[in-house]
């Protein structure tokens, strides 16, 4: 294989990170993230935030802190409101569900909830005999490559505040929606309008790990006990935190997005310039254009990519995603080879 779109996870870590990673190595700390690793990656996040007051608990994954961050916050009648293509709702194997929590589709475009589809839902989930919903989980980016903008933001969180939900985003591709050209939102604005957010590590540079960031006071307490009960408090918790004190201590969180998204963009617009249909239009780190069997079966020959949906016509689209590893040299190769297609 020539080189791997598949996903923006499939190599270990930047240098960068994993450098300091061996830096440390012989390197005793006190467990449960008590030590300084946590702390110094801590303060950098506040510092990026611009808020002292929140709290912040580095995890393993997603689709964990997900699971823990819901389940912690949310009573056993209490439901989850996200669009249909909310990594909750397609990609996490239940886990919400399985512990407890009804996943209630509203209305969304291009993968954005829309404040529409969450007024029908609450006019909707009336009495005892529903669930209640409590909370409204978005993605930045969404699954679909697509951003939030200040405004749909703080939209989210005035139907929010009207029916009184807690607004969730998850972070997995925070960097690349924080750096795509045209963007208007910032990690201080997230933390202004979230109640609770999520910082990806996995997905942009970091070999393991999210930093959950809890805002509203009123989900704060004894959530680190239910983080132990739900066996995602790591004893070795300075090795969630290195990478977070690396991709933020200088900036290079940023970059890595920034670059992931230029990559991108440079697939996009090529592929356009070849004829080339897109499933949407995806502003960040993550593409999907449309191609037939016959294309499909070819470029799978050199280059890893997801299948994403198989069309009535026959077409096929596909996810093709860059990530801290890749260059516009692997991009313009990608280009090359798609142009031998006869």
């Amino acid at each position: 294989m020539t080189y791997n779109f598949i996903n923006d996870y499939s190599v270990i870590a930047h240098k960068k990170v994993l450098e300091r990673l061996l830096e440390c190595a012989n390197e005793q700390n006190v467990g449960y993230s008590y030590d300084k690793h946590t702390q110094l990656a801590k303060k950098y996040i506040k510092k990026e935030i611009k808020n002292e007051s929140v709290d912040i608990y580095f995890l393993a994954g997603g689709t964990q802190t997900n699971m823990t961050l819901i389940s912690g916050v949310l009573r056993p009648f209490e439901a989850v409101i996200c669009a249909s293509t909310g990594h909750i709702n397609v990609h996490e194997t239940g886990a919400i569900e399985g512990r407890g929590h009804k996943c209630v589709v509203c209305d969304s475009i291009d993968g954005k909830v829309l404040p529409s589809g969450v007024e029908k839902v609450m006019t909707v989930h009336v009495g005892e005999h529903m669930v209640k919903p409590k909370m409204v989980y978005i993605s930045n980016a969404t699954e679909v490559g697509t951003v939030y903008s200040v405004d749909e933001l703080k939209a989210l969180k005035e139907v929010c505040d009207k029916y009184d939900l807690y607004l969730y985003l998850d972070g997995a591709r925070l960097a690349s929606a924080l750096t795509y050209p045209n963007k208007d939102l910032t990690m201080e604005q997230i933390c202004q309008y979230c109640d609770a957010f999520y910082i990806g590590g996995t997905k942009n540079g970091g070999y393991i790990g999210e930093a959950l960031v809890l805002v509203n006071d009123k989900i704060k307490p004894y959530f680190k006990h239910h983080v132990k009960h739900s066996g995602a408090m790591l004893a070795k918790g300075f090795v969630g935190a290195i990478p977070f004190e690396v991709l933020f201590e200088d900036g290079l969180y940023y970059e890595i997005g920034k670059s992931e998204n230029e990559c991108a963009m440079l697939l996009q617009e090529e592929m356009l310039n070849l004829g080339f249909e897109f499933m949407c239009n995806s502003t960040t780190n993550q593409v999907f254009p449309i191609v037939t069997k016959e294309q499909k079966e070819y470029i799978e020959k050199e280059y890893g990519f997801e299948v994403w949906e198989e069309l009535e016509d026959g077409r096929i689209v596909i996810r093709l995603v860059t990530s801290f590893d890749t260059t516009k040299t692997h991009c313009i190769e990608f280009i090359n080879y798609l142009k031998k297609f006869n």
